[in-house]
């Protein structure tokens, strides 16, 4: 069989590029290895599908810290603006939620692929399901996908969309870098990002906060040198292993990254009361003892945090719960604030990259045209998706990251198969 376009992947970056070849009129092949498409789709948001973000483009390049410069050109041709009226003018009512996530206004991820999927059949895209790539051969004008069962497919140009090594069971298995490989591609080491965290600390293995979520808490990490590296202000989640929750994954990428530069251990710090400043709090606390003497210290510190929280904090203080205030000290006050605002502990670890919702590292940005996602080493080869070395945060980052380029390889490697 000879196509002009071949599309391997059926993720969403695939998805989309195979209906964006198809649109400028190049016959063209979608090739899957599981049995469905859009498996990491249905069950992204939830299973709601946070198809994009509406913030400003500064602002979601800002979100995709692994390399998300890169997007600047492919973005001046399709942006996150584009994907949300996209989808729209397919019927796909969208609705925002907060920090500028869009999901569809009926909450079914399935509304978002069934539209892919009815686009595909509309410009008559060939779909092969449960099909497995075996390998590729290069040539000069045209190229060659050998599939698993020894059938051999002729085309023009190839878009290799097969993800990266995150979520397995949606197929994202690294079948694509060996191909990446064998074009001179460099691929950069993989690893985990939006991922939980391991911790060793003896309140961790104890299971003392396990099941703990805290509510719009500053998360913080440091480098070797005590220095901050990121903090990030959401919700997060004690667990029998460490910490997880939205604070911890977008955290997680820069743990790992220190980690793997040889650290064999990462400070992070909790404040509980980020919308309030330590001297403030400080005061607000002795002025209470000072008019309730009498009162326990749990009662009048309750409500600040979650209870099991300043449970812990007294505990780690030596404090009684049921102590007067009266007699506790001001140094006491200082250092309860101070882990209230500052709570410092070390990590160790992540669950694997299997585990992980995002593959950090992949296919070298620096050998892709960016205006056209073109391979910079190969006539007729293109990347999409999380093939890629970029990586964003959870909150329709990734998915605008797969979307955008997904498109304009599709578009680009068209015109050339045509050309």
């Amino acid at each position: 069989m000879t196509y002009q376009v071949t599309v391997i992947g059926g993720g969403p970056s695939g998805l989309m590029a195979a209906i964006a070849a198809a649109e400028q009129g190049a016959s063209t092949l979608l090739i899957e290895k599981g049995n469905k498409l859009g498996k990491k789709l249905a069950i992204s948001g939830g299973g709601r599908c946070n198809v994009t973000n509406r913030l400003p483009k500064e602002e979601v390049i800002k979100h995709i810290p692994g390399n998300g410069k890169f997007l600047y050109s492919p973005f001046s041709i399709f942006d996150n603006y584009d994907i949300i009226e996209y989808f729209e003018g397919l019927g796909v009512a969208l609705k925002e939620e907060d920090h500028g996530r869009m999901f569809p206004v009926s909450n079914k991820a399935m509304d978002v692929v069934n539209a892919l999927l009815n686009e595909l059949r509309k410009y008559e895209v060939t779909i092969r399901k449960k099909t497995a790539v075996q390998a590729i051969d290069y040539g000069d004008s045209n190229h060659r996908v050998i599939l698993e069962n020894g059938e051999k497919i002729e085309t023009k140009s190839i878009v290799i969309a097969a993800g990266g090594k995150a979520v397995p069971h949606t197929g994202s298995t690294g079948d694509a870098f060996p191909w990446a490989k064998k074009a001179g591609h460099t691929v950069t080491d993989l690893y985990p990002t939006e991922v939980p965290i391991l911790s060793n600390e003896s309140f961790i293995r104890s299971k003392t906060l396990q099941g703990l979520s805290l509510r719009n808490v500053e998360l913080s990490v440091y480098d070797a040198n005590r220095k901050k590296v990121i903090s990030h202000q959401m919700d997060m989640l004690f667990t029998h292993f460490g910490i997880s929750g939205p604070a911890t994954l977008r955290c997680s990428q820069f743990i790992v990254k220190l980690l793997r530069s040889g650290l064999e251990k990462v400070q992070v710090s909790i404040d509980a009361i980020p919308e309030e400043g330590k001297e403030k709090l400080l005061n607000e606390i002795l002025l209470k003892i000072q008019e309730n003497p009498k009162r326990s210290v749990k009662n009048l510190l309750k409500g600040i945090v979650p209870e099991r929280y300043l449970d812990f904090i007294l505990n780690k203080n030596n404090l009684e719960p049921q102590l007067n205030t009266g007699n506790i000290s001001r140094e006491m006050v200082i250092s309860i604030v101070n882990d209230l605002k500052d709570f410092r502990f070390d990590v160790h670890g992540s669950l694997p990259l299997e585990k992980a919702f995002v593959t950090g590292g992949g296919v070298s940005i620096k050998e892709i045209v960016p205006s056209t996602m073109q391979s910079k080493l190969m006539n007729g080869l293109y990347f999409c998706g999380e093939v890629l070395d970029i990586h964003g945060y959870t909150g329709g980052y990734n998915i605008t990251a797969a979307l955008v380029t997904g498109r304009v390889a599709g578009m680009h490697a068209a015109w050339e198969s045509l050309g």
